[in-house]
């Protein structure tokens, strides 16, 4: 199939045992350049993390901030270009959902807050509903780095992963209950997997409680491997490559690079 030529190959992309220690950090790296000056300039536009006060409700209270900072002011787009530097997505003021994560990572680091992700693959049918016509042409493989951030103190019996906080779990808590109103997240329309953190459930694992009339915030089907954690996304990235093979991002990017998401 057209979507497997796309990938990379010679990639062993199997899952490992379950609680593969990582510890992440807060070091730059060439992804996540927080000490870029550009990066260092959102920073100060977003604020301190202090300025929620003190104790791990305030250091996710600073987190949320950043997302709504991002999703403001990052514009959604298709890139395929996922080890792209911070610095540069913050130029160009658009990116992907992956990329935006980088951003929001990118400030958590440099506020002090470690971060590591963890390695999902996810069946491309997942994004289906936004290729509608271009089905053969979405890779069959996905791999997607999924952010989670160090935040001493937190409540153990809140958070099954404690100290360590799921981006999935960013919002968890916050006004109404999230995954009700306006139902899970369906990869369809304008909305992007960034910005439905703030607004609905998003369960890789069948973990979450989703609502008894529709369990679209469980998204487990869709998950094909888990590659266990890694102290950075480039780790992810170098070790398992990214979701399309070279000459295939050369030639994409041009075009999904820019096209709006929902579009």
């Amino acid at each position: 199939m057209v979507s497997t030529l796309l990938t990379p190959r010679g990639r062993a992309r199997q899952a490992v045992a379950s609680g593969r220690g990582a510890c992440g950090g807060t070091a730059p790296t060439r992804i996540l350049d927080w000490g870029h000056p550009r990066v260092r300039s959102a920073v100060r536009s977003i604020g301190t993390a202090a300025e929620d006060g003190e104790g791990p409700a305030a250091k996710v209270a600073a987190l949320r901030r950043a997302h709504r900072w991002i999703s403001a002011g990052v514009r959604a787009v298709y890139s395929v270009e996922e080890a792209r530097p911070v610095s540069q997505v913050l130029r160009l003021g658009r990116g992907s959902c992956s990329q935006r994560m980088a951003v929001l990572e990118a400030v958590a680091r440099a506020w002090g807050i470690p971060s590591r992700v963890r390695g999902l693959v996810v069946d491309g049918a997942f994004w289906y509903p936004r290729f509608p016509r271009l089905r053969r042409l979405v890779p069959d493989q996905v791999v997607l780095a999924w952010p989670e951030f160090r935040v001493d103190g937190l409540s153990e019996a809140d958070h099954a992963a404690a100290p360590w906080l799921a981006v999935s779990e960013l919002f968890a808590g916050a006004g109404e209950p999230r995954g009700w109103a306006g139902g899970g997240f369906t990869n369809a329309g304008p909305e992007t997997l960034f910005e439905a953190l703030s607004r609905t459930s998003v369960d890789w694992d069948k973990a979450m409680a989703c609502p008894a009339s529709d369990g679209s915030c469980d998204l487990s089907a869709y998950l094909l491997t888990d590659l266990g954690h890694f102290d950075s996304r480039d780790d992810l990235f170098a070790q398992h490559g990214q979701t399309l093979c070279g000459p295939a991002r050369f030639l994409a990017e041009p075009v999904l690079g820019r096209r709006a998401a929902g579009l």
